[in-house]
C-alpha cells in the first residue's frame, strides 16, 4: 500500500499495543515501523531493473525481519525510552512491522512473506492507493491522538479505524468473489476458452474490476463496473512470446518473466523489444489502449543483455483518472 496508508496503520497499531502506556509515542514508533520495511525502494536503486524487482516486498517484509529486527529496534528504542520495557517496545515494533506485508499481501505485486521460501502472497483485492480504506482510518486515529492517553474515548477511537479499515478489507475480498463470478458467467456466454482467470480492482476504487484472460495465444482484458448494464467486453493482446526467442536464454529475462508469473506480453516498436507485465493493468481503460503500467526495454549492448524500466507518461496518468470515473459510472 501507499506510504501514507502504511504510516496510519502503523501508527494505530503502535496505539494498540502501548498508547495507554506512552501516549503518542506509541503512534510515533508505530509510524515509523510502518514506513522501515518500504525502503528496500532505496536498497533497490544500488542494484540493476530486474533485481530491484526482486528485492522489493522481499526480506524486509517478511516474519523473519518481523522478529529480528522488532527485538533490535525495541531495545535500542528501550535505550533512551524508559516509559516502557525493552519487551513492550519490541513487541510494539514487530507488530508495525508484520502488519506492513500482511496489508501489502492484499495487493497486486503481493509480499514474500515467508521469506526465504520463495513464495509471495498476493490476493488482488485491493489496489495500492484505495482512499475508502485510508480516510476514514486516518480521521479515527486524528481524533484518538487528541485524546489523553488514559481515557477510554482515546482507545475507542483507534480501535473503530482498526475494525472499519479491516471490515472494508473483508468486504473488497467478498467483492472480488462476486467479479470473479462476474468475469466467469461473462466468458461461457460469450463462448470464450481460456485457461486461467485472475481478477483485481482498478486504480482507487473498488467499484470498477479488471480481468485478466488467458487463452491459447493472446490475453484478454475485460472491465466490470458494479453500474455496468451491458454485456462485458473483452480486448485481445497477443502474446508475441516468440518476439523474445534471441533472449530467452538471457538468465536477466528468465528472471523477469519469473516476477511477471507468466502474465506478459511481448511488443516491437522501432525495432526495439518491450515485455509488458500485464499484473498492473494499462495505464488507461479505454478499449484497445496500449501502454502498460510496467512495460520493460529489452536490448543488448555490449554483448550483454540490459534490461530497463519504461518511464510511466505523467500525462497519460492523469488521463487515466478521467477514464476511471467515466467507466465507473457503467458502460
Amino acid at each position: 500500500m501507499d506510504s501514507l496508508t502504511q504510516i496510519v496503520l502503523g501508527a494505530a497499531v503502535g496505539e494498540a499495543v502501548l498508547g495507554k502506556k506512552v501516549g503518542n509515542k506509541a503512534m510515533l514508533y508505530g509510524a515509523i515501523a510502518g514506513t522501515i520495511p518500504d525502503l528496500d525502494v532505496y536498497v533497490g536503486k544500488l542494484f540493476d531493473t530486474v533485481t530491484a524487482l526482486e528485492i522489493h516486498r522481499g526480506f524486509t517484509h517478511s516474519v523473519f525481519f518481523a522478529i529480528i529486527f522488532g527485538w533490535i529496534f525495541g531495545w535500542l528504542i528501550s535505550l533512551y525510552e524508559k516509559k516502557a520495557s525493552t519487551k513492550e517496545w519490541a513487541l510494539l515494533m514487530f507488530w508495525g512491522f508484520i502488519t506492513h506485508p500482511i496489508l501489502d499481501a492484499h495487493t497486486t505485486w503481493g509480499t514474500q512473506l515467508f521469506w526465504p521460501l520463495d513464495i509471495r502472497l498476493a490476493f488482488k483485492n485491493i489496489f495500492v492507493i484505495d482512499p475508502l480504506y485510508t480516510l476514514p482510518f486516518l480521521v479515527f486515529l486524528l481524533m484518538a491522538m487528541f485524546q489523553p492517553k488514559e481515557t477510554t474515548k482515546r482507545r475507542k477511537y483507534n480501535n473503530l479505524g482498526l475494525i472499519i479499515s479491516s471490515s472494508y478489507m473483508a468486504i473488497t475480498i467478498i467483492i472480488k468473489g462476486i467479479t470473479y463470478t462476474k468475469f466467469s458467467h461473462a466468458l461461457k456466454e460469450q463462448g470464450i476458452a481460456y485457461k486461467e482467470i485472475e481478477t483485481k480492482p482498478t486504480p482507487f476504487n473498488t467499484i470498477l474490476w479488471s480481468a485478466n484472460v488467458e487463452t491459447d495465444d493472446a490475453y484478454l482484458i475485460g472491465y466490470y463496473s458494479f453500474f455496468d448494464t451491458k454485456p462485458i467486453k473483452f480486448y485481445s493482446y497477443p502474446k508475441n512470446h516468440h518476439l523474445l526467442d534471441n533472449y530467452i536464454d538471457d538468465i536477466s529475462v528468465k528472471r523477469l518473466i519469473k516476477i511477471t508469473k507468466g502474465w506478459y506480453t511481448v511488443s516491437e516498436k522501432e525495432n526495439v523489444i518491450y515485455l509488458n507485465d500485464l499484473r498492473f493493468g494499462l495505464l488507461s481503460v479505454a478499449p484497445n489502449f496500449q501502454q502498460f503500467a510496467f512495460s520493460f526495454e529489452i536490448a543488448e549492448k555490449h554483448n550483454k543483455v540490459v534490461i530497463n524500466e519504461v518511464p510511466r507518461n505523467r500525462e497519460k496518468a492523469k488521463q487515466l483518472l478521467t477514464d476511471l470515473w467515466e467507466r465507473i459510472k457503467g458502460n
